[in-house]
């Protein structure tokens, strides 16, 4: 290594290498992520009929009605229903074609041992997941499905952004060494970032529109770059947690606590009880989950899929700044009796950091201003390839004309 090859050249070389190398590739990742950002927002906006009530009355159907309509329609069983704080969207109800176990006979014995169904058992790949329908709650009508070209469009940039469109592990690994290659571009950037000289650091933090192209283009990497930084890290990081199963292990046992815990999350049964009896009606769920949380927000209640299953409930906040973790409970379905109450503003800051890694991730941390920030950060994530590729073509044609005019000398001192 030459004595004059610095620290700050280093970093500058990995930080070229690195970027030419991965640069196809976080460009669509991070196209593709700016994309699905708000892809909630724009399916409801183009299909509106699907998500919201026209005319509403004052009193929503009850719950028990609006899920003997749809079961009885479909054959089915409902197995969600998530009920939204504004009374202008439409209720989505779950509907699954596996049946109930039957509950006369499973208490015909006092305190039965339980046995799970294959379709209880089935969890995984082949695993029944049902259809959401969208019900207005005040006439019980059937306003659409999932699904569609938007829907069908949004799933395929998602597959984009998740492993490239390619099946298996493959796409997933190639996004996943990217990723890391994006996290060390973040650090080497920052530290490229900073000037030789320390006094001119505002510098950095300015993006001059009124000079040349070139400039202009630099200050579009360099300064953009720097205000995105630490939210361009935290996609980066969190991201990983999808490719490497190993990764996410390292970062639960650091933070000391589960990633994706939640999809392990095994449900408190009821107690079975030694005569037959009639289950909860639903709306009193939804009065005992209101009770318990009384701030505004949408309800998602689990149904009970067996005899000694119970209801559970979680509660989201709404709004522009609302936090995205939710509230959870899980209520007895015979007696009502509230099993377990899991607050989020409860747990301690390692748990929720572990908790709310997708949020952290998809940028709906707190709501739609986090989105707002998280797009903007994701779109100069994009940018970040093209403008870093252009200030490398530039570098390269300037040293060009030199070799050039070197070479057309020597020609003039021979032809003399």
């Amino acid at each position: 290594m030459k004595a004059n090859y610095s620290f700050r050249k280093l970093m500058n070389d990995i930080h070229l290498w690195l970027g030419l190398a991965s640069g196809i590739v976080l460009f669509i990742v991070c196209l593709s992520g700016t994309i699905y950002t708000f892809h909630t927002e724009v399916e409801e906006w183009i299909n509106k009929e699907k998500y919201f009530v026209t005319n509403s009355t004052a009193t929503p159907l009850p719950l028990a009605v609006l899920v003997t309509h749809l079961e009885t329609q479909f054959k089915s069983n409902v197995t969600r229903i998530e009920i939204p704080a504004e009374p202008t969207r439409m209720y989505k109800m779950v509907v699954k074609s596996a049946s109930k176990k039957d509950k006369t006979e499973i208490a015909k014995n006092t305190k039965p041992e339980y046995k799970a169904t294959p379709q209880e058992k089935g969890k995984g790949k082949g695993k029944d997941n049902g259809k959401t329908y969208y019900v207005n709650p005040y006439t019980g009508a059937i306003a659409g499905q999932d699904g569609g070209a938007v829907s069908d469009f949004f799933l395929t940039v998602m597959k984009l952004h998740r492993w490239l469109l390619i099946e298996g592990d493959t796409g997933k690994m190639i996004v996943g060494v990217a990723t890391i290659i994006f996290t060390l571009l973040c650090i080497s950037g920052l530290i490229i970032w900073f000037p030789k000289k320390l006094k001119n650091w505002k510098q950095g933090l300015k993006l001059k529109l009124s000079g040349n192209w070139k400039r202009t283009n630099h200050d579009l990497h360099n300064t953009l770059g720097f205000y995105s930084l630490i939210f361009l890290l935290i996609m980066s990081l969190t991201g990983l947690c999808w490719s490497f199963e190993w990764y996410k292990d390292g970062l639960g046992k650091m933070l000391g606590a589960e990633i994706f815990a939640g999809r392990k999350e095994k449900p408190i049964p009821s107690q079975l009880p030694a005569t037959i009896a009639n289950t909860l009606l639903l709306d009193e769920v939804v009065n005992i989950a209101q009770q318990t949380f009384p701030n505004d927000g949408n309800l998602r209640i689990n149904l009970p899929n067996d005899s000694l299953g119970n209801f559970g409930v979680s509660k989201y906040q709404t709004g522009f700044f609302a936090w995205s973790a939710p509230d959870k409970m899980q209520i007895d379905q015979y007696t009502g009796k509230i099993l377990k109450v899991d607050r989020f503003t409860d747990k301690p800051l390692n748990q929720k950091i572990a908790e709310s890694i997708k949020s952290l991730h998809v940028g709906d941390l707190s709501g739609t201003s986090s989105k707002i920030i998280w797009f903007i950060a994701c779109l100069i994530g994009t940018s970040l390839p093209i403008t870093g590729t252009i200030i490398w073509i530039n570098k390269l044609k300037k040293k060009k004309p030199k070799k050039q005019t070197s070479y057309q000398s020597k020609l003039i001192v021979e032809m003399a």
